[in-house]
């Protein structure tokens, strides 16, 4: 049976890369974005059949920005409910290089930024401070 994405919950994974000195990396999401362009967002992506979660972020952050994942970890799980799709997000903490780092999918995104905590870009994506505040438990910050 095929998953309808606007009836049936699917998984994705949620990543957000941090340079283990306390910065976050962020995307602003650029016209060709599925949703709310124009705003700053962490990475995602749908875990595929008989992938881990682990596994799924590595590849995503690939994709992404064209970097290995150097450690991942998973910090929580939300149910995402928005225009008619339920969405588990499955969010992980992933620490990369930011030396590494560059957009990898520029049709979905047009800047990337390496963030403090208490100075995030404006706008953000709707979603972002949910995921922004399990990272804040995680880290400690």
């Amino acid at each position: 049976m095929a998953v309808d994405p606007q009836k049936d919950p699917a998984v994705s994974v949620v990543f957000i890369c941090h340079d283990g000195r306390g910065r976050v990396l962020l995307a602003r999401r650029g016209a060709g974005a599925r949703d709310e362009p124009g705003t700053w967002d962490t990475g995602a992506g749908a875990l595929e059949h008989g992938e881990s979660f682990a596994d799924a972020v590595r590849r995503e952050v690939r994709e992404e920005y064209t970097a290995d994942a150097l450690d991942v970890e998973t910090i929580g799980v939300r149910n995402v409910l928005r225009d008619g799709s339920h969405w588990v997000a499955v969010v992980n903490a992933v620490h990369v290089d930011p030396a590494a780092v560059a957009i990898g999918e520029p049709h979905k995104f047009d800047e990337l930024g390496w963030f403090g905590l208490g100075e995030l870009p404006v706008p953000l994506h709707s979603q972002l401070a949910e995921t922004i505040a399990l990272f804040r438990v995680w880290s400690g910050a």
